[in-house]
């Protein structure tokens, strides 16, 4: 039986890591599903890891269908999540809702939206309307043009206290699970002990309910530079399972971000 969300919820609680991977076909879910691994992300990295573009935005509704429904078919334990495509969900919530509602079809159990404050009554729509739906806040990929490159959120007190504001208010608004990306370990740790939602962090310190990564990095398959908070698990590793088992066991056991993949509060000078 497919992990609920009131399974992980519960986990979180009872102070239990989640670990999740970014997925994207049915062959690499078999091997997810049999490391461990809590949550699969059909996520937009989808255009750079797969389809080798620069960013995400190009990465369409139909093709997102498309994954969750290899993913989907190839496990049957872990939770699926997938990310909304840009342009699929900021016009209206009734767009949001109609496209959610396309990727639940396909397999999803829930949907993940990029933003902040802005999303809070998209967010209460959809799930007033039955749509799970995982909040992404820091540094959210598909504003990167916005925010002038792939750059840290939260430092300052005044840009931290924003982001605990914006997820103390998505997580009223119903949000089932807040996922922060690229912010100072102590931010994310404020905005873990504000919300009731269980926390992800990719590059967002040890002190949060799991841990996220692409797939693709964790394996060493992605070519260029990589993030800081990114680990290969491939090294010292016989097999792929045996890199994807290394991450789950070390997010398990809180090895996993080490200092050395955090981001200080303050930008190095």
């Amino acid at each position: 039986m497919r992990t609920s969300i009131t399974q992980l919820q519960k986990q979180a609680s009872a102070g239990e890591k989640l670990a999740m991977l970014t997925c994207y076909d049915a062959s690499f879910a078999v091997l997810c599903e049999a490391a461990g691994t809590d949550i699969l992300l059909i996520g937009d990295s989808l255009g750079m890891v797969i389809q080798g573009r620069e960013t995400t935005h190009a990465v369409t509704l139909a093709e997102t269908e498309y994954h969750v429904a290899c993913v989907a078919r190839g496990c049957s334990k872990p939770f699926i999540l997938a990310d909304m495509p840009f342009g699929s969900f900021q016009e209206s919530k009734e767009q949001a809702f109609r496209n959610a509602a396309r990727l639940i079809a396909a397999g999803a159990q829930m949907v993940k939206l990029e933003g902040g404050a802005h999303m809070v009554e998209t967010t209460r729509f959809l799930v007033d309307r039955g749509v799970p739906v995982c909040s992404h806040i820091g540094l959210t990929p598909q504003s990167v043009y916005t925010f002038g490159g792939f750059k840290v959120q939260g430092r300052g007190e005044e840009a931290a206290a924003r982001l605990v504001a914006e997820a103390k208010l998505l997580d009223e608004a119903g949000s089932g699970m807040i996922l922060m990306e690229a912010v100072p370990s102590d931010v994310a740790a404020r905005v873990t002990a504000a919300v009731k939602a269980p926390t992800i962090g990719i590059g967002a310190g040890l002190d949060v309910s799991g841990q996220v990564l692409v797939l693709y990095d964790i394996l060493d398959l992605y070519p260029g530079k990589k993030a800081r908070f990114v680990k290969n698990f491939m090294a010292g590793a016989t097999s792929v399972q045996g890199a994807i088992e290394a991450y789950v066991k070390a997010v398990k056991a809180k090895t996993f971000p080490g200092p050395e993949h955090q981001f200080p509060a303050e930008a190095p000078k």
